[in-house]
């Protein structure tokens, strides 16, 4: 009989990975975006309120970010609960103390 690598557990490493680029990638973007809100806090008052209109877009995509983060650290999880699952279910297959 021959074993190879269970999909369920690659499938579940898949999630975790892809989960960390989407916290990593969310993660940047809300940095880059308080560095530019710093810039601009320290700005003439004419700039300033040139832009608060840009200023409200930033913050829809400072909370697109923050979502985007709290579904990373989901998906990273659920990739976690599917690759021990699958891994528990591979040692009940085979007895590795006989």
């Amino acid at each position: 009989m021959e074993i190879t690598g269970s999909s369920a557990y690659y499938a579940g490493l898949g999630a975790i990975q892809a989960g960390q680029n989407r916290v990593d990638q969310a993660a940047s973007q809300i940095a880059n975006g308080t560095v530019e809100r710093a810039a601009t806090s320290q700005s003439s008052d004419y700039q300033a309120e040139r832009l608060r209109a840009v200023d409200r877009s930033q913050q829809m995509d400072m909370a697109t970010s923050t979502v985007q983060l709290a579904l990373g650290k989901l998906e990273v999880q659920a990739g976690a609960s599917v690759a021990k699952a699958s891994d528990e279910l591979l040692g009940r297959f085979i007895d590795t103390y006989a």
